[in-house]
């Protein structure tokens, strides 16, 4: 089995770095420090390797060291068994702006080789993570869990997101056409074919998601993991609608809503039906119990089954696993449950950034992990214990 593997990562003025080169091997890395020390700042690095906003979803001059211009960089070399690749992404700091708001201009290079918009890095590298912040994703409202399935999608389906972005960007044009009280008619409808076309896309690529993802959990023989199988289904109208109709036939019913809708949106402010107001469902298969209803620690598990059935279902399909994005991923997991994920990240041979205060917490891997202590924006190497 093969997999992503990040051998070496170099950050200039990113959060509270000015400068940090460190490299890796294939092996999991284990990061330990005490709070604020910028653990999770290194995994933030590496996710804004990825298309989008990266795991804080933060703005871009968010990420730049205050101590420094403004702009920041994050580069990183990337092996799998289609070859090598150097990455790069950064903030360009534009001093004709300085002081006055402006927008981002990311920058995005591959080989060196200047490219048009993030996409592209999807061809060099699958991430995946969970954050503490997750582990309120199923308490709190639907536009977390919307996103996690839409990661977990893009996963599979890099054209999901530049679908995404077509459907907001069309979206987002209805909706001030409307406000505005513009209502011509040729020009919504051609609009609402679009929305009605990528809408009912993006609700089909989720779907399939879940299905994939709950075939590859129901796979895993009973016993063989100490977390609990997730049953996923994407929730919406045009989700709904698929179970039962043909995607053209849900194109049409969809268009034709939007159109009977517009005086209601006018009043809204927003288009108040689509796939952007859909939801994640998780249910705890064995208990047969929403996830919402689940303890923390259970919840902490559905989590990690899915962002391990997730790298495994990559791995088979695409025959390489995803780097794997862990912060403080021990909170709430007891030892056997410690154990089992540290032998399921080493049986995927799958390149493992977690993160962690107490390096006792790790201790079980051994050899098998490369341990780094983060001190203030740097880092040692510990030798194993």
């Amino acid at each position: 089995m093969s997999a992503y593997v990040i051998t070496r990562l170099i950050l200039t003025d990113f959060r509270n770095y000015t400068h940090l080169k460190v490299e890796t091997d294939n092996r999991p890395v284990v990061l330990t420090g005490a709070n604020g020390s910028g653990k999770t700042n290194l995994l933030e690095a590496i996710s804004f390797l990825t298309p989008g906003r990266g795991l804080r979803r933060a703005k871009l001059l968010e990420a730049a060291n205050t101590k420094g211009d403004g702009g920041w960089a994050v580069a990183a070399d990337v092996r799998s068994d289609g070859g090598e690749s150097t990455l790069g992404t950064g903030l360009v700091n534009n001093p004709a702006t300085e002081g006055r708001e402006g927008p981002e201009r990311r920058l995005v290079r591959i080989d060196g080789q200047n490219m048009s918009g993030s996409a592209a890095l999807a061809d060099h590298i699958r991430v995946s993570w969970l954050t503490p912040q997750m582990d309120r994703l199923f308490q709190e409202g639907a536009g977390g869990r919307r996103r996690f399935l839409d990661r977990l999608t893009f996963g599979f389906d890099p054209a999901h997101g530049k679908r995404m972005t077509s459907f907001e960007k069309v979206m987002r044009e209805r909706n001030r056409l409307l406000k505005e009280g513009r209502y011509d008619r040729h020009w919504l409808a051609s609009l609402e074919r679009t929305l009605a076309e990528t809408g009912t896309a993006i609700a089909a690529a989720r779907r399939e998601t879940a299905a994939r993802l709950n075939g590859a959990m129901s796979a895993t023989e009973t016993g063989a993991s100490a977390f609990p199988k997730a049953e996923l289904s994407a929730d919406g109208m045009l989700e709904g609608w698929l179970e039962d109709m043909a995607a053209l036939a849900v194109e049409d019913r969809y268009r034709a809503e939007l159109e009977a809708s517009r005086r209601g949106d006018s009043a809204a402010g927003s288009t108040t039906i689509g796939p952007h107001r859909s939801d994640l469902s998780v249910l705890h298969k064995d208990k047969g119990m929403p996830a919402g209803l689940c303890s923390t620690g259970e919840q902490k598990a559905l989590l990690i089954s899915i962002i391990l059935g997730d790298a495994r279902l990559q791995a088979g399909r695409q025959g390489r696993a995803p780097v794997l994005l862990l912060d403080e991923i021990t909170a709430h997991l007891d030892q056997t449950r410690r154990i089992a994920l540290f032998d399921e990240i080493d049986e995927m041979k799958t390149q493992a950034w977690m993160t962690g205060t107490d390096y006792a917490l790790f201790s079980e891997l051994g050899d098998r992990a490369q341990f780094l202590t983060v001190d203030n924006g740097s880092i040692c190497r510990t030798a194993v214990r």
